[in-house]
């Protein structure tokens, strides 16, 4: 028997309440604002150490630019991008009728 796609959706087990009711949040969004300005904190200052400790370490430093790289998931945008996605998650609320999208404010 061929499995692709398709048979891979039919058979799967439909996702629980929990993920259901859970707000939506995009590709680049944490868990916690604190935790993202934490990773933020990491990815920036290893960039930075990694352009700053050059003259004094050589090559060496520029291992810390994929860790910066790494903690920002990408460059800085995508961490900004995350940041917005982190602060804006279950407050926001996007609604799409007869092919035109709103954006309003989630109720309490």
């Amino acid at each position: 028997m061929k499995h692709d796609a398709t048979t891979a959706a039919r058979t799967a087990a439909p996702p629980s309440a929990d993920a259901r009711e859970a707000p939506k949040r995009g590709g680049f969004a944490s868990v916690s604002v604190p935790r993202h300005l934490a990773r933020g904190a990491i990815g920036f200052g290893a960039l930075a150490g990694s352009l700053a400790l050059l003259p004094v370490v050589g090559p060496m430093s520029l291992l810390l630019a994929p860790v910066g790289l790494i903690a920002l998931r990408g460059c800085p945008m995508c961490w900004t991008i995350g940041l917005l996605e982190t602060v804006s998650a279950g407050r926001l609320r996007r609604s799409c009728a007869d092919g035109r999208c709103e954006l309003t404010r989630a109720g309490p």
